[in-house]
């Protein structure tokens, strides 16, 4: 996915939006409550991803994004976890509590990548439903900030 991608981001409808994220929220609440808390990050990663093909949509995995500012372009400047239908970033995490860095993370990949939405999941909360945040871009230039 490229940075400067901001015309295709324009391009998305926010129903397809939702209807990914609620496909992406329904296959993790199934993932932890059959699992649980406690498994690595990589482990639910690698499990989402599949379980986000069995529903029908795009994913990949691990993303490498290139920041361009200024006239330099730093290859590899983060990662996206899941990047499912090329319209909804999925961050996830295995940890005890949140951080506001958390947040902040998925932000800045929403705001660099143009994307509109999206969603953190932390899958070592005992309810999964304590570890979901939905993060959305207002920033000028989303879809949903313009």
């Amino acid at each position: 996915m490229e940075s400067g991608s901001r015309e295709d981001a324009k391009m998305l409808r926010p129903d397809e939006i939702e209807r990914t994220a609620r496909i992406a929220v329904d296959c993790g609440f199934h993932i932890h409550d059959d699992l649980g808390p406690g498994l690595l990050e990589s482990a639910y990663e690698a499990l989402m991803a599949e379980a986000l093909q069995q529903a029908g949509l795009e994913v990949r995995r691990q993303v490498s994004v290139p920041l361009r500012y200024k006239g330099v372009v730093v290859d590899n400047a983060f990662k996206i976890d899941l990047l499912v239908e090329n319209r909804l970033i999925l961050e996830l995490k295995s940890v005890e509590k949140l951080m506001p860095v958390h947040g902040k993370q998925v932000l800045t990949y929403l705001r660099l990548t143009h994307l509109p939405l999206g969603l953190l999941m932390n899958f070592g909360q005992p309810m999964f439903k304590d570890g979901l945040k939905r993060i959305v871009n207002k920033h000028r230039g989303s879809r949903f900030g313009d």
